[in-house]
């Protein structure tokens, strides 16, 4: 297992960065890699949402689920993420800061089959892809307008 830890600050208010990640399909929008993302439950977004998300990797889409298993807005949302070669499970945290939200993110990944050998390559890796990702929050973010939001 691999752990994938980070933070950083956006200039936006709690409820604005834990609405626009709670809503997966906005993540296309901050994640150039991420090519689509699909809301496949009814109802608002909460314990039990569910999404399909592809992304692109070296021109191979890598397809995912992804599974709310916690909810707490606008504090703290938990996942679990199944792919081909892995899962990951992680909490992502939503703190007041005076610039804004101190957002972290805390992921444990299990690599699967002969992605167990390359471990600590998929775990580097996973740091600078999570910390892409989120400065891509914060500078959309952090612009002249949040994301629009999907209608539930």
């Amino acid at each position: 297992m691999a752990k994938i830890e980070g933070e950083i600050v956006i200039g936006r208010p709690v409820d604005v960065v834990f609405d626009t990640v709670a809503d997966q399909r906005n993540e296309p929008t901050y994640n150039p890699a991420m090519t689509r993302s699909e809301k496949l439950t009814d109802g608002p977004i909460g314990v039990g949402t569910r999404f399909r998300a592809t992304t692109a990797a070296r021109r191979r889409p890598i397809d995912m689920l992804i599974e709310y298993t916690a909810y707490d807005r606008p504090s703290s949302l938990v996942s679990t993420t199944r792919m081909a070669a892995a899962d990951v499970h992680g909490i992502l945290t939503f703190t007041p800061d005076p610039a804004g939200t101190l957002m972290r993110w805390s992921w444990d990944l299990t690599p699967k089959h002969a992605s167990l050998l390359l471990t600590p390559l998929v775990a580097w890796l996973g740091r600078r892809q999570e910390r892409r990702i989120w400065t891509g929050l914060k500078q959309l973010l952090e612009g002249a307008s949040a994301p629009p939001a999907h209608p539930s």
